[in-house]
Order: structure tokens, then sequence, then C-alpha cells
């Protein structure tokens, strides 16, 4: 990928966000430790993904891309796992019908686990603790024997990686992800009381199944309608598991980072000179760049030249994160820094992180209302640039949680406390986010009938 690239480079340069483990000797056995396991994914996954990314640059296909806010080992099981798929792929669904093309499914998931903090520390009861940083490196608990790092975190990442690895698969080609299946679970949906402009929706997608199935287009001669591809992604924080999964792809001799499909980095550790860029530039992988209000026009050029020096298409998606209300007033500046470089990229919202707020009760919350605007917003501005929202990214799980206000099973303040679950940050639950997902699919059916009006 890079010439005169080494996979370890990244050690020179500055630092942020990373723990520093008390116990070197013990850090450098689990990195060989590591090093000598199989890869969580192969090179030609990530391959296959950049193409399929490639499309949604042009509009030709459109990416969903969600999941856990951080991974946790104490709620780690099948059905979690599950759940949280088979809500991606409702979504997925509904998300096809509004945009007409392929909807390409990343889910934050076996590698999330690590967490930029806003602080090195926090108080709990009067008494200041290391910030807990994702349970890959240390503990939730209140006590300062659960907070300080412990590399031996990092084997037992990779080992819930592989099983959630190999359930995910199972479920892509097992017969679990049948459209029809998925689609009977979002007609249930659909039936709530105040899901009537939701239920036409379901039906029309009914309608057209059927149709396909008397045209003798199923299941059962139609390999595509009973499988997907589903690939992972996270955030790639903790630079010394990333490297130790690291591997060279015999096909092209390209380094491959060996932990997750795609690889992001986040909007706390994009500098230009940092050791999260120089790792990043490095491997094959199709890359995230979260995009904040912070974000300028020529940081963004120099990360682009590094990140994708031969501008590749497929390679770099650009998340946007701005807060609603706040698009109009940053993602045009920087819409044009990526046209004045010709840079081939995807254009994706991440609705979550510029709207959290802190409830009236004390808990972290992200109001749904806040989510959608923010959205919108995107949809506008690219519609206005005459550039394509490739795609969104979403904090979400399969689970009924109580994190997120609003939406049509609406949560409200006082319920917070029911069922808030998060180790970090609110994720939106099951309803909310399949109701977010008919609400883009309206805005990208409607792009698309503007653009069939412009070309008529």
């Amino acid at each position: 990928m890079t010439k005169g690239w080494n996979k370890s480079d990244w050690r020179a340069k500055p630092r942020v966000q990373m723990p520093d483990y008390p116990d070197a000797a013990n850090l450098a056995a689990v990195e060989a430790q590591l090093a000598k396991y199989p890869p969580l994914v192969f090179a030609g996954e990530a391959r296959k993904l950049k193409k399929q990314l490639a499309l949604a640059a042009e509009g030709k296909a459109f990416l969903l891309q969600g999941g856990d806010c951080a991974e946790s080992f104490s709620e780690f099981s099948a059905d979690n796992i599950r759940d949280t798929f088979r809500v991606m792929l409702q979504m997925a669904v509904v998300l096809t019908y509004g945009a007409k093309v392929p909807v390409i499914k990343v889910g934050r998931m076996a590698g999330q686990f690590a967490k930029p903090r806003s602080a090195p520390t926090e108080v709990i009861d009067g008494v200041e603790y290391p910030s807990y940083r994702g349970d890959i490196i240390n503990g939730f608990d209140a006590n300062m024997e659960a907070r300080l790092p412990d590399p031996q975190r990092m084997l037992q990442a990779y080992t819930q990686a592989a099983a959630s690895l190999n359930l995910l698969r199972a479920f892509s080609t097992g017969g679990f992800a049948d459209i029809h299946r998925v689609h009977s679970w979002t007609l249930g949906f659909a039936e709530h009381d105040k899901a009537e402009r939701y239920r036409e929706i379901s039906n029309r997608i009914s309608d057209a199944l059927d149709f396909m199935n008397a045209a003798g287009v199923n299941s059962e001669n139609a390999p595509t309608l009973s499988s997907v591809d589903f690939y992972t992604s996270h955030e790639s924080l903790l630079l010394e598991y990333e490297e130790a999964l690291a591997r060279v792809d015999s096909i092209t001799g390209q380094v491959v980072a060996g932990s997750g499909h795609m690889i992001w980095i986040g909007d706390r550790t994009r500098q230009p000179d940092g050791a999260h860029v120089e790792f990043a530039r490095g491997v094959l992988n199709p890359i995230g760049l979260k995009c904040g209000p912070t974000t300028t026009a020529d940081d963004l050029k120099v990360l682009m030249a590094k990140l994708n020096p031969e501008n590749e298409a497929g390679r770099l998606t650009l998340i946007a994160r701005f807060g609603a209300g706040k698009v109009g007033d940053n993602l045009p500046r920087l819409i044009k820094a990526v046209q004045e470089e010709g840079a081939k990229v995807v254009w994706s919202c991440d609705p979550m992180h510029g709207n959290t707020i802190k409830a009236a009760s004390g808990y972290k919350t992200r109001p749904f209302d806040s989510v959608l605007r923010e959205v919108r917003e995107f949809f506008q501005i690219h519609k206005a640039e005459g550039t394509v929202p490739g795609g969104v990214h979403f904090e979400m799980t399969g689970k009924d949680v109580t994190e997120c206000t609003g939406g049509l099973r609406a949560v409200t303040d006082e319920n917070l406390s029911d069922r808030y679950h998060t180790a970090c940050d609110p994720r939106l639950n099951a309803s909310q986010s399949l109701e977010l997902a008919f609400l883009v699919s309206e805005e990208l059916s409607a792009q698309r009938n503007a653009a069939q009006r412009v070309a008529l």
C-alpha cells in the first residue's frame, strides 16, 4: 500500500488516547502471542468490501454501518449478536427498497472494544479513578485494580471477536438472512398503532417480494435472497492489538489489518502526524475517518493525501459527525475541500456523537429527533452541493434498551433508568433503529425520484 512503510512505524509517532501499560514484559508477551494467532479477517474480504464502497461513492450502493458503542465482555452472548445482526438486516431491506441500490452491511462488531475518552480520569462517588477505556484495556468497576490497564485483556477480546465472527458468518449464509424471513420481522414492527406511515412501505416491499416469487425468483434459485455479505469494523484505537494482528497478504504482498474488514480513525485521534494515521495509512483495508466541527479543510486535505495517496475508490470513507443544527456550518466547507482535491470518498453520516446530552435524570442520552434532524441535514446539504450521501453510521443494539429518548415507542427521560445497559455512550434500541431506517429510506427514495426528474 505504501512504500517504505512498516506496521510498527506508528511507535515513533505521537500517541494519544492509548494506555500506558505498567508491565512492559507482560505487554510484549501478549503481543507476541497475538502475532501467532490467525487473522480474524482476510485480505480478499477487505478488497471485496473496498469494491463495494467504491460503488457507494458513486451512488450505486449505500453503506449501513452500525452496532455497539463499545462491546462488552460481560454482555457477550449469541443472543445479543443475533439480535443486532437481525435488526441490521431489517434496516438493510428497508433501505434497499428506498435507495433501489445494494446496501453494504458493516457491523461495529467483533473488535469495537476500545473507546477514546474526554479525560484521563473520572470521579466516582468522590474518588478519582483512571477512565474506563473499554474492556480490551481495563475494567468498568470503580476500583483501582479494575481500572489498571491489563494487556491480557487483548487475548480475551481476540477470543470474543473470533467467536462473534464465526456466528456472524453462519448467520449470513445459513438461512437466517433469508429476505422473506427478515421482512416478516419488519412487518411485525409496522403493526404498531403509530406506524401507519411505515406500514405502507412494508406493504410495498411485500408486494415486490410476492411479484419476484411469482416470477420464479426466490431463495431456492437465487442465493442472494437467502445469504448476505456482512462485514465488521471498529475504531483502530489500541495499536498494539492492531499491529499484532496485521498480516502480509500472500497475493499482493500488502499488509492487511487482520482485526476487522474496515477500521476507522476517530475525531480525537486523526492528527496528521500521529500514530493512528501512521498505522492506518499502510494497510490495504478500507479506512474510515471521523470528521467533526474542528476538522479544518487543510487538515482534511493532508489526511486524504496520507490515507489514500493513490486516490483509490472505496479506500476512504469520511464519516461526518457535527450535531443537529451544525451540519450546514461544517459539511459544505469539507465537501469543497474534497472537490478541490478531486478526491474519491464515501460520505457517511454519524448522527450520534454530536447529539449527546445529559438528561435531567443524570443519564447521558441522545434525543431521537436530534439524530433524525442531523441525518436530514446531511441529505439536504449533499442535494444542494450535488454530491452523493453514501451512507449512515449508527450506535445501536438489537436489545430493548432505554438509552436514547424519543422514537415511535417513546422513551422519556424518566424511562432511561429502566434498561440503561451501555458502558459508554447511549445506543438506539431495536425499535428506534428500524424506525430510523424507514425515515432514511424516505430520504433516499425522495433523492432518487428527484434525480430521475432531472434526468427527464
